[in-house]
């Protein structure tokens, strides 16, 4: 499963980008099962670089998921389907379509409830001991495939993935028109989930964050304020009256995209009494915060794991225009072995780096 990809051309061979050892990634075959009646095979057009990916390259593992074998990258995806399965009904060839990473089981009991995001048994591109799509072609589940709109681009598709994580953190933290926002953290995932949250209706939005480039960009697209803060957790309580000073109302809903002690015990005091605090990044495995005097004004807390049916949303707020992803992708490598490395370090180096897009 994974389910990779295959050329189905004698004289073209598929390849794709393995990572095959610490900071070592290397453009190699890449062979496939057959067709299955459901799937689909994909030409690869566009792949996003994400954290995830570029932790697996630096370290060999992500939370508890370890590298213990040649894996191919990347799982922010989207491409035109080549060929189809004999019981798919939804798709044909010349498809353009954005591609759900995640094959769940659809059988045990979160499943069943509609939470497969949470399926123990899911199959998650890049996610060991699951290939991933940086490839020439992939085979997929047609139901994971989104026809993309046709003022949608390929990129745009791509930008789905890291655009569902905001979508479904403000599903989670109930997100309206009458929801003040704050955002800890103006990295990739901390941008989308500013970008979601203002389609979802937010009236105010005020992003923090430690570093004044990336503040910079959360300003021009859309934050209605930014705080820049320091590292130091001695400076939680001063800063916390900043953000109060600069929301000029109370926040209802934090989202720490960033996932520290420092950062969750800001969220934790600066929002007001009833309202939520949603943990969306995960820097930390472990954290101290002071739980109890948030719980005492009964600030609730809530996690997200990936997401669930989110492309239908995310491609109706791009084609329409409500959010524009566009400006996100800062970078673009072909797919050559040189390019490859070089777009993972411009990934990791971080810096004016947004995402890093392959355009295959």
């Amino acid at each position: 499963m994974g389910k990779g990809g295959m050329s189905v051309d004698d004289d073209q061979q598929n390849m794709a980008a393995w990572l095959v050892g610490l900071n070592t990634l290397k453009i190699q075959p890449f062979n496939l099962p057959s067709l299955g009646p459901h799937d689909v095979r994909i030409r690869m057009k566009a792949v996003g670089i994400c954290g995830s990916d570029v932790h697996y390259l630096k370290t060999m593992r992500c939370a508890d998921f370890i590298v213990k074998e040649p894996m191919v990258i990347g799982h922010e995806c989207a491409g035109i389907i080549e060929e189809v399965g004999s019981q798919v009904q939804t798709l044909v060839p010349g498809d353009r379509v954005a591609i759900e990473p995640g094959i769940s089981c659809w059988r045990c009991y979160h499943c069943k409830l509609g939470r497969y995001n949470l399926c123990p048994e899911m199959k998650f591109f890049a996610t060991p001991p699951v290939h991933g799509s940086l490839a020439n072609q992939i085979v997929h589940p047609a139901d994971l495939c989104f026809k993309l709109p046709d003022n949608v681009s390929l990129e745009e598709g791509a930008m789905c993935e890291p655009l569902s994580v905001g979508v479904h953190a403000c599903r989670r933290a109930n997100i309206g028109p009458e929801t003040n926002v704050l955002i800890m953290g103006a990295g990739p995932i901390g941008l989308v989930t500013m970008l979601s949250a203002r389609a979802f209706g937010a009236p105010r939005i005020v992003v923090v964050d430690v570093d004044d480039h990336r503040l910079s960009v959360a300003k021009s697209l859309g934050a209605d304020d930014i705080v820049k803060v320091s590292t130091n957790i001695q400076d939680v309580a001063e800063e916390v009256k900043q953000i109060h000073n600069v929301m000029g109302a109370g926040v209802d809903v934090t989202f720490d995209c960033a996932g520290f002690n420092k950062t969750m015990t800001t969220a934790l005091n600066a929002t007001q009494p009833g309202g939520k605090v949603c943990l969306v990044g995960m820097g930390h495995s472990e954290m101290t915060v002071p739980l109890t005097p948030a719980a005492a004004r009964e600030v609730d807390v809530v996690g997200i794991f990936r997401y669930k049916n989110t492309w239908p949303l995310c491609l109706e707020f791009i084609k329409s225009g409500k959010i524009d992803v566009k400006p996100l992708i800062t970078h673009r490598f072909g797919f050559s072995q040189k390019e490859v490395e070089e777009a993972f370090e411009t990934s990791a180096r971080g810096g004016n780096a947004i995402k890093v897009m392959f355009n295959l």
